[in-house]
């Protein structure tokens, strides 16, 4: 497993993943682009054998309290094997970095994957909104995870074993 730092030359292959993920209602290039160039969000991809097969990104003001995951996809072939995991610790590693006491994301209700990995990541449901992903109508389930304070954890804490984690 390969996590690095997303670059704008990694558009076109990130690109190529949401396209797959989200057959539906993917991003758009440009909105892609602009995510990829914004200060205020980190963008990492997950590459095997030299080919990017998934990506997540955070959207962490530096000095903010709350972040914002705004995604995270694989390729098929490549979910349930830990990967995702290791991308969104290490995700919420970056926020915490800047400064976020809380995470927040939204998850298409039809994904139940998402949501279990979510859940277990400490996520927690506090609403819904009917039919936010379109065309398909389907709902966005709202989860927030409270982020432990940075300050009450050594250089050996969970924090930063997640971000050594994703960085493996």
């Amino acid at each position: 497993m390969t996590l690095r730092a997303a670059t704008p030359h990694d558009l076109d292959a990130i690109m190529a993943v949401e396209r797959r993920s989200f057959p539906t209602d993917a991003w758009s290039p440009q909105a892609m682009a602009d995510e990829l160039s914004s200060p205020h969000g980190r963008y990492l991809v997950d590459e095997h054998e030299g080919s990017v097969i998934g990506y997540g990104g955070v959207r962490a003001l530096q000095g903010s309290r709350d972040a914002d995951i705004q995604t995270i996809a694989f390729d098929e072939r490549h979910r349930g094997a830990g990967r995702g995991r290791a991308l969104l610790r290490a995700l919420l590693a970056a926020a915490a970095e800047r400064g976020a006491r809380e995470v927040f994301l939204e998850v298409r209700a039809d994904n139940p994957g998402a949501e279990g990995l979510y859940l277990s990541e400490g996520f927690e449901e506090i609403g819904r909104r009917p039919r936010y992903y379109q065309p398909d109508d389907v709902d966005a389930i709202v989860m927030r995870l409270a982020l432990p304070d940075r300050r009450a954890h050594d250089e050996t804490g969970p924090l930063q074993d997640a971000a050594k984690e994703g960085a493996e």
